[in-house]
């Protein structure tokens, strides 16, 4: 049942493969994935619809290996399935806590998962089902922030949620530089041309072009998520405007 307290009804929840691996150098932890299984179903348990794209960083980097010079379209090919890796990882926990999940694919994988049809996801998602997207667009040469743009705008979401390491988008890496201010809001030219590096200009001018609000936040401080979908004013907004 729908919860009226939640201003999006449906969201695309971008997530970074790095997010999966938690104190871990690599792959996936465990504990990671079953407090944002967790997270996640407190939403659906609301009635929320929840899309969700995951990068494949925690298992493979197409981009390092195209640095020393393997082909970059093998390389982002091997990103992709390593997406399809996280994707059925996430979806069989999402199983294990009882939330119904569908797995879907940019290209086909014989039984692996489902095909991406964009009439099939929304169906799911109308079922209450999480969908998960993975091998990104389906092409090389883009990133999944970019999926998550396409993805989002596709099934119609009311808002597309980044899951970041940070709080925030910043005027520099707060990592590196103690001065680094953080944003409230922006809006989508702001965040390209301040290169503020919040995701790639392609995903950023899609969700431009088709008006997709997009909020950036610290996805593993508990209660984040279910914030962002009430509408409270976490991280930070990038949408039509000036920034505050």
């Amino acid at each position: 049942m729908s919860n009226k307290d939640n201003m999006y009804q449906r969201i695309l929840l971008k997530l970074s493969g790095e997010a999966l691996s938690g104190t871990l150098d690599s792959g996936i932890d465990p504990q990671v994935l079953a407090a944002f299984t967790s997270e996640i179903k407190q939403l659906v348990d609301d009635g929320v619809q929840v899309g969700l794209v995951i990068g494949g960083g925690n298992i493979f980097r197409g981009e390092q290996l195209a640095a020393a010079g393997m082909d970059r379209v093998a390389g982002d090919h091997m990103g992709m399935l390593a997406t399809v890796m996280n994707a059925i990882a996430m979806g069989d926990a999402f199983r294990r806590i009882g939330i119904d999940a569908r797995v879907m694919s940019a290209f086909p994988i014989g039984s692996v998962c489902e095909t991406y049809r964009r009439d099939d996801a929304v169906r799911h998602l109308n079922k209450n089902r999480v969908v998960i997207f993975s091998a990104g667009t389906g092409n090389p040469f883009f990133t999944t922030d970019s999926a998550a743009s396409l993805r989002a705008i596709e099934i119609g979401a009311d808002l597309m949620c980044k899951g970041t390491q940070v709080d925030g988008i910043y005027s520099s890496d707060p990592k590196i530089d103690p001065t680094a201010t953080r944003y409230t809001r922006l809006s989508y030219d702001e965040a390209i041309t301040r290169n503020l590096k919040v995701m790639d200009t392609t995903a950023i001018v899609l969700c431009r072009d088709h008006a997709m609000p997009l909020r950036v936040f610290d996805i593993h401080e508990k209660g984040n998520l279910k914030r962002v979908v009430n509408g409270e004013d976490v991280g930070t907004l990038v949408e039509c405007g000036d920034d505050s």
